[in-house]
């Protein structure tokens, strides 16, 4: 089997959507589906739902192959810290980790509303990514009380399989696109991780807003997808979960929910 590939778009949100407008053009005129990480009320800003243009642009995509994904609720985190690893992580790697300090109840009640968000508007949904990629103890046992099937960490994809959720390797390439130097920075380590991936069955092309706003970054993008396209099949990361479903029962075997790791790397590209 052809090794695959998945172009994510972070963040997405009718504040955001106008930035990757232009790139989610290019990627249908090439025949890349997207997957996209939908924010239900991003930063409070309003709920999606009531801008009749940004549903219509998403239903088109839905309507070319891609995939919605439940991406957080408000995409902000606005608890307290504990301590200093905490603090680097939630407010030095990202301020956005929503998911990562919720307890239980609160975070079942954010996924059980952008899932009923998402079934008004028929939208079929299979997955959940939490903001910045992190994910604490109660949101994990709050997740495994839902229907979705797959979660995802910077290096790995969980795909539900019972009671379990197991990983499947699938590296994400991030940029940091703030400054100058995040963004040579960021080319350096993205060359080299696509170098390093050419064995790998599945990567993922992890874009974020702030990176369509810059020359080298949207260019970086576009050139990876060509590459990638050479030599792999582009498909949205529910497709590409059920292709590789084998591989859930490899070496790696499964993650128990009551012992996952907590998503300790966060979105660089939020930086």
């Amino acid at each position: 089997m052809k090794a695959l590939f998945s172009v994510v778009l972070h963040d997405v949100a009718p504040a955001t959507w106008p930035l990757y407008a232009d790139f989610a053009a290019r990627a249908t005129a090439l025949g890349v589906p997207l997957t996209l990480l939908v924010v239900p009320d991003y930063h409070g800003q309003g709920m999606f739902e009531r801008d009749p243009r940004f549903c219509a642009a998403i239903e088109r995509e839905l309507a070319r192959g891609g995939e919605a994904v439940l991406h957080g609720y408000y995409h902000a985190d606005e608890l307290p810290c504990h301590g200093p690893i905490d603090f680097v992580r939630r407010r030095i790697f990202t301020h956005e980790g929503e998911f990562a300090a919720l307890p239980e109840h609160e975070a079942q009640a954010r996924l059980e509303w952008g899932l009923a968000l998402f079934a008004r508007l028929g939208w079929p949904v299979e997955g959940f990514v939490a903001p910045g990629w992190l994910l604490g103890e109660g949101a994990w046992r709050a997740l495994a009380r839902t229907s979705l099937r797959y979660t995802s960490s910077p290096r790995r994809v969980y795909g539900r399989a019972g009671e379990e959720w197991r990983p499947i390797e699938a590296p994400s390439l991030v940029w940091s696109a703030r400054s100058g130097w995040r963004r040579l920075v960021s080319q350096a380590v993205n060359e080299r991780w696509l170098r390093r991936s050419a064995s790998r069955p599945w990567l993922r092309l992890g874009l974020h807003p702030v990176d369509m706003r810059h020359e080298r970054s949207r260019r970086f993008w576009e050139r990876a997808m060509l590459a990638l396209l050479a030599e792999r099949t582009p498909c949205t990361k529910g497709e590409a979960l059920r292709s590789l479903a084998p591989l859930q029962q490899g070496g790696d075997g499964g993650v128990l929910v009551a012992q996952q790791p907590k998503a300790a790397g966060h979105a660089v590209g939020a930086l």
